[in-house]
């Protein structure tokens, strides 16, 4: 049975589940680690590996996948089975879903300097360097946008070179990760951002945890402009 707040990527992979597996037993199949499987869980994040894997041994790809998120495709029901999409069940196509936009990054240098290399990223908001195809699960997010990792500070969970989805309207709960926009510093359309994972938030202040080096660190809410949750990384 799939729960209700599991993240919406993990909802959707379990459409391609094999019926015969359970959850867990996919993963042994696909030879993805209890750890890494737990994360995406919990987190809804995969990379792109981990997901090519498990689709793999569903009998499915990354290109049916998406087309399942964002209803360009429907599932079979076989008694196989294979979880490989039909066309012949249906010749209707939902409309494609707009891009999401893929804004400039770059490294930015350690917040505060005080020596726990707390690692900062630039963003430029006037610059879209790509197009992302957008995950069902933003259709109604228009301010959707992703953002590339620069700097291995999430090591392991986000690997430099992945671009990540952010969303401004998704609910944000203790244990997502998030990209958190520094106010006052604003320059001809960039900003500095942290990408970390929140631990605590009050009306005086945001608690975050950088993965590498381990380091928990807080941020006052008056030097942020906006907190915005890292829905996953863009397939």
């Amino acid at each position: 049975m799939v729960l209700t707040d599991d993240p919406p990527l993990y909802r959707d992979l379990m459409r391609l589940k094999p019926d015969e597996l359970t959850p867990n037993a996919w993963a042994v199949r696909a030879g993805v680690s209890r750890t890494v499987w737990s994360d995406m869980r919990r987190h809804g994040n995969p990379s792109r590996r981990t997901l090519e894997k498990l689709l793999d041994a569903a009998g499915s790809s990354l290109a049916e996948f998406e087309a399942l998120r964002i209803g360009a495709l429907p599932r079979s029901i076989d008694a196989g089975g294979t979880g490989v999409g039909d066309m012949r069940g249906s010749a209707w196509h939902a409309a494609p879903l707009l891009p999401v936009p893929l804004f400039r990054s770059a490294m930015a240098g350690e917040w505060q300097n005080d020596g726990r290399l707390i690692e900062m990223t630039e963003i430029d908001l006037g610059a879209v360097v790509g197009r992302l195809v957008r995950p069902a699960s933003l259709a109604g997010d228009a301010e959707a946008y992703a953002v590339t990792v620069i700097g291995d500070s999430m090591w392991p969970r986000f690997r430099p070179g992945r671009q990540l989805l952010a969303s401004p309207a998704a609910p944000i709960a203790i244990g997502d990760d998030v990209l958190v926009r520094l106010a006052g510093h604003e320059d001809d359309g960039k900003a500095l951002v942290l990408i970390k994972e929140l631990v605590r938030r009050t009306s005086a202040l945001v608690e975050l945890r950088q993965f590498n080096p381990d380091v928990l660190f807080t941020v006052d809410a008056a030097k942020i402009d906006a907190v915005h949750k890292i829905v996953g990384e863009a397939i």
